[in-house]
């Protein structure tokens, strides 16, 4: 009497949150610096390419995109062009899976990182966090998640503070605070002062002029134009707000207000 075989039908990939897994997950990363500094931008790149080949190389994983947001703030989801672009594509359905380094670089704001990481969940989108060897799928994720957030949050507004207390001590102190990058008719030289611009001090010195002769804001942004002037902003669009934000600027005449 020959033998009988039964034969059990492997059970499915069940995940952490109790969901069946897909065989080949379509894997993302998200990667964030904070600054342009040339030490970030290195980090910035570094990024990218561990993560893409790291993916590629993988046989259970399906390569989707890298999103990179560079020198933008953490503090708020909004001002991230390629964050929101992922949590769009993962809403579409293109996302099972995003690594990400620490929670610091996904968000700093604890409101946001929660919500975010809750709603991913909801939609089957699991998020891990590398530095906290952290799944967002994880039973006990919730408060670790919520825990270590906060305390990135936390980081982020005492580095605030600091950049503001840096900020009140120079006013204090009389040290110039000056953005010359929009401010026509000035540069700075490398000691960091304030030298004027030849080419563009042409353009203030007509505006003051042709307002001493009574002329509008309205009519000297028309003849600016006319004229071929590149406003601070570099562009060659001229409005009257622009005239009378020049006219109103006290350091034209040698004075700051801080």
């Amino acid at each position: 009497m020959g033998k009988q075989v039964q034969i059990i039908e492997a059970a499915p990939n069940i995940s952490l949150n109790g969901t069946v897994q897909k065989e080949i997950k379509r894997v993302a990363a998200y990667c964030r610096v904070s600054s342009d500094h040339i030490e970030q931008k290195t980090s910035y790149d570094a990024q990218i390419d561990e993560y893409t080949k790291r993916i590629q190389s993988n046989p259970a994983w399906e390569f989707v995109e890298i999103y990179a947001d560079e020198a933008k703030t953490g503090t708020n989801t909004r001002r991230r062009t390629e964050f929101n672009r992922m949590i769009s594509d993962c809403k579409r359905g293109k996302i099972d899976l995003i690594l990400t380094k620490p929670i610091s670089r996904f968000a700093r704001n604890t409101e946001d990182s929660v919500h975010t990481v809750r709603m991913l969940k909801a939609i089957d989108v699991e998020v891990f966090f590398e530095k906290e060897n952290l799944s967002s799928f994880d039973t006990k994720s919730e408060m670790i998640f919520t825990i270590l957030a906060s305390v990135a949050q936390e980081e982020s507004r005492n580095i605030s503070e600091n950049c503001t207390w840096g900020i009140q001590k120079k006013m204090k102190d009389g040290t110039p605070i000056v953005n010359h990058n929009r401010f026509l008719g000035y540069d700075k030289n490398d000691d960091g002062e304030l030298v004027i611009n030849e080419e563009e001090a042409k353009v203030v010195r007509y505006i003051f002029n042709r307002y001493l002769e009574g002329v509008g804001y309205t009519t000297i942004a028309r003849e600016c134009e006319e004229k071929g002037y590149i406003t601070g902003a570099g562009k060659t669009k001229w409005h009257g707000s622009t005239v009378s934000g020049i006219l109103q600027n006290e350091k034209y005449y040698g004075e700051l207000l801080q």
